[in-house]
């Protein structure tokens, strides 16, 4: 049986959203389409693609934004465009940044822009970090929260240093927002005052928002603009956004207010963690609806026992598994969803003990 075969199998499942199978996504889509007297874009052209990016843009206090088929495309895009404008072609990032983690050098094969790598790759970068690079940079990327950090982010006066530094030096500061709703949800902010200061914001419509696929772009009208150029360059140009926006429109508003019940539902989980000190949760303290649980067992064996307890008890611990620093250990990435919201606590309880006791 398939690791998707038996996550299905499963009465309960711990990470993430509920998934629906793509009729259930689909009929949802025909009906809101309907019910919202909504046409095809052609090319970008288009009242419902055109209005949700003008809500995004505004939402975020932005002059412009631009529908983006993958983010991929979008924050190289981006960084490169940064470059040109600063005239140096060097971009700071952190050791952890999606695009060195999963974008497989499409930056330095595509030749977008030269990287350099800032800081600790252990915990966000400092102002110390940027300030002590003695190279005259086109463009810093910050992502907020930062995935393989568990969800950490600079607290917000080290932020708010670091937007300071980039606006006095003259440097093009970009934000990694696939998940930034999940961020401002942490700290307690609205999400446009956390991307105040930033240059250019990429935001994702699949991640937290649960759409099908595509991202969202921001910054100002003319930036934007050489951006979409950019971006039919590149084969970004579909003829029909329709099917995303729809799938993440339909739900945008429901998921950005339940941004805070996830974040909620993560500070009692990792109470409850306490009861468990098998599982260690990283960072220390909640600061996004994500974590990384790390585990006394290699990653191979966290597997098989992931695979166990769904076929034997009807419960999906975990989708990703890594190999930690130390020998014979693992960790698994949680992100606090639907599923984790809708659960009541004495099953998730059941399921931490089931986990906890195989170890």
């Amino acid at each position: 049986m398939t690791d998707a075969e038996l996550r299905q199998n499963c009465h309960t499942v711990l990470p993430g959203h509920r998934q629906p199978a793509p009729a259930e996504t689909f009929a949802a889509m025909a009906e809101w389409c309907a019910a919202n007297g909504v046409a095809h874009d052609v090319y970008g052209e288009g009242e419902l693609l055109q209005s949700f990016e003008r809500k995004v843009a505004s939402l975020l206090g932005f002059e412009a934004a631009t529908f983006v088929i993958s983010g991929t495309m979008a924050q190289v895009t981006a960084l490169r465009l940064a470059c040109m404008e600063r005239g140096s072609r060097l971009v700071a990032l952190h050791p952890s940044a999606h695009i060195f983690r999963h974008e497989r050098g499409n930056h330095q094969l595509l030749d977008h822009f030269q990287a350099l790598q800032l800081g600790d790759p252990h915990r966000p970068f400092t102002l110390g970090d940027l300030q002590a690079v003695p190279d005259r940079l086109g463009a810093v990327s910050l992502e907020l929260p930062a995935r393989e950090l568990g969800g950490q982010s600079p607290t917000w006066n080290e932020l708010a240093a670091i937007k300071e530094h980039c606006r006095e030096q003259g440097i093009h500061l970009h934000m990694d927002g696939a998940r930034l709703w999940e961020a401002a949800a942490g700290c307690g902010r609205p999400p446009a005052e956390l991307a105040q200061g930033f240059d250019s914001v990429y935001v994702s419509l699949y991640k937290g928002i649960g759409g099908l696929g595509g991202a969202m772009l921001l910054g100002s009208g003319a930036f934007i603009a050489r951006a979409q150029e950019w971006f039919r360059r590149q084969g970004g140009n579909v003829i029909h956004r329709t099917p995303y926006v729809v799938a993440a429109a339909m739900q945008f508003e429901a998921r950005l207010a339940a941004m805070p019940a996830y974040f909620r539902r993560t500070q009692w989980l990792y109470e409850t963690l306490r009861e468990f000190p098998r599982l260690r949760a990283n960072p220390a303290q909640p600061q996004a609806n994500m974590l990384h649980i790390h585990l006394p067992v290699a990653r191979e064996r966290l597997l098989e026992i992931r695979n166990e307890i769904a076929a034997r008890h009807g419960v999906w611990l975990l989708n990703r598994a890594a190999h930690a620093q130390l020998p014979g250990t693992s960790f698994t990435e949680w992100y606090v969803g639907d599923n984790l919201l809708a659960l009541p606590d004495e099953q998730v309880r059941h399921a931490l003990t089931l986990w906890s006791d195989i170890l």
